[in-house]
């Protein structure tokens, strides 16, 4: 299957990201992508609770959901949409951080609500506390697609390898961490886990990325690591896609999968222990 990784600089207006957001996926479909991935928060990058409260909606009446469906079915891909920011119903106004796999028909094939928020002190001067304004998921989701199982996460999930074992051994052959990463944690440990994760569990472990400074028409700005990656499930690098937004393609080869659960096949040699 071809597929593709969008890196993008999605800034807080959700009109404007869904204009360049689309070009990319037109320009992917071009180079022959049939399963085309884009990053963390694709509609809207904004540390500014009061700007998202204003521009994000709920999923049923998100215009990107909605136009993202729409480009599904006139290109006739497969579609991983790395999450989009959402309004929910719940009482605290805590938004969802939710990432959709929609097929070539436009319908949603499954969702997935990020499990682990960034609630971090990276430095004095560089503080996140995702859980402030978006509320946690509480289920991990395997896709079924004719190409592949897909085994969905988003960012900071990555710090969490049970979360990606659990998926492996339900049957996923592909994982995804779409991201929006720190420049600094993202130079100290991105690659390292992205290839742990491919290595511990013989999977390709695909993370579409946002990268650069991104714009804001209020709010503290935000800056963010790039370096859209694809790696194979024995946890060679096979896309690097610097810090710039584009396009990177690759092909998925499930046999790879097979070959290296078969050489080492750590995902059946659970034990049972005690303590600590």
């Amino acid at each position: 299957m071809k597929t593709a990784l969008l890196q993008l600089n999605s800034g807080d207006d959700p009109v404007t990201n869904l204009g360049q957001t689309r070009d990319f996926i037109a320009r992917a479909v071009a180079q022959g992508a049939r399963f085309i991935l884009t990053p963390e928060v694709t509609n809207c990058v904004s540390q500014d609770r009061a700007r998202q409260a204003v521009v994000l909606q709920h999923e049923a009446d998100d215009i990107t959901l909605k136009a993202l469906r729409e480009d599904a079915v006139r290109h006739g891909i497969w579609l991983s949409i790395g999450s989009l920011a959402l309004k929910t119903g719940d009482a605290d106004g805590r938004f969802a951080n939710r990432s959709f796999l929609i097929d070539p028909a436009g319908q949603i094939g499954a969702r997935y609500d990020k499990i682990h928020m960034f609630d971090v002190a990276v430095s004095e001067t560089e503080t996140y506390r995702e859980s402030a304004g978006y509320r946690p998921g509480t289920q991990a989701v395997v896709a079924d697609t004719p190409f592949a199982k897909i085994g969905m996460s988003i960012c900071y999930d990555l710090r969490f390898a049970y979360l990606y074992r659990a998926l492996a051994q339900a049957g996923a052959q592909v994982l995804l961490v779409p991201s929006a990463f720190s420049p600094v944690t993202g130079a100290a440990h991105w690659e390292p886990l992205l290839r742990a994760r491919a290595i511990e569990t013989g999977s390709y472990v695909l993370a579409a990325a946002q990268t650069g400074a991104h714009p804001v028409q209020s709010g503290k700005p935000r800056q963010t690591f790039g370096h859209g990656l694809a790696i194979s499930p024995w946890g060679e690098v096979l896309v690097d896609m610097g810090d710039a937004p584009g396009i990177a393609l690759l092909d998925l080869d499930l046999a790879e999968v097979a070959q290296s659960r078969n050489r080492i096949a750590s995902l059946s040699h659970d034990r049972p222990f005690e303590g600590p």
